[in-house]
């Protein structure tokens, strides 16, 4: 008979959002029941002395040593460590030129659909944050300027870099490409944020409006700084 999560971890964290939780709440949200022989709140306790105590690279091996923590409950404690990583490693991260920011947004490049993103940067031009704006074809009547600085404005940030993948597989800018950029340059200029850049991205190459001295003026610039 296995012992089924804490409800009201569930409903706390639902209420709440996901940074309520403390450590030992996360794992028994991320394997949702003990065993018979480990309750769920014990096994939860003792998977975070091992994390602790643990390096990146021996943390499934330290897991299995636990009674009770299985190949299944050890893999999903890693796995989850490294979508946490994969997904955050971008924080902080100083951006000099385009080059600099693709391995953060690579990822969006594999999709079938289009994902506008709007990366915020401070004033020394280091990533805030990463958000997406829209999911489908970009189109300049359905990503407002509202919902491209809204966050930025939040989180104070000096810049933004835009960045959207195309799953054709050519980053080329389309005439829709072109025609977005000018009209979110002309609310950022109002809004005081400045746009580094405009970046497409397919699996392998990207398409840099700056580098491409595209819409940013008569000076060819190297970088951000």
């Amino acid at each position: 008979m296995e012992i089924n999560n804490k409800p009201d971890v569930r409903e706390k964290t639902l209420e709440y959002g996901i940074g309520y939780p403390v450590d030992e709440e996360l794992i028994m949200l991320i394997l949702g029941s003990g065993n018979k022989n480990m309750p769920i709140e014990l096994m939860a306790r003792k998977i975070v002395d091992v994390l602790d105590s643990s390096n990146e690279d021996d943390v499934v091996e330290n897991l299995l040593k636990l009674k009770g923590v299985g190949e299944s409950k050890a893999l999903a404690i890693a796995a989850a460590l490294e979508l946490g990583k994969r997904r955050f490693i971008h924080l902080g991260a100083h951006i000099k030129t385009p080059r600099d920011l693709i391995p953060f947004v690579r990822n969006y490049a594999i999709n079938t659909k289009e994902y506008f993103l709007a990366v915020t940067l401070n004033g020394g031009h280091n990533i805030i944050k990463i958000h997406v704006v829209s999911v489908g074809t970009i189109n300049r009547t359905l990503i407002h300027p509202r919902e491209v600085f809204v966050e930025a404005i939040k989180e104070n940030a000096s810049a933004v870099i835009l960045c959207h993948n195309h799953p054709s597989g050519d980053p080329t800018p389309s005439g829709e490409d072109i025609a977005t950029t000018k009209t979110l340059l002309e609310a950022s200029r109002i809004i005081g944020i400045t746009v580094l850049d405009h970046i497409i991205v397919d699996c392998e190459n990207y398409f840099s409006f700056m580098e491409n001295n595209l819409l940013f003026g008569k000076q060819k610039l190297a970088g951000f700084a």
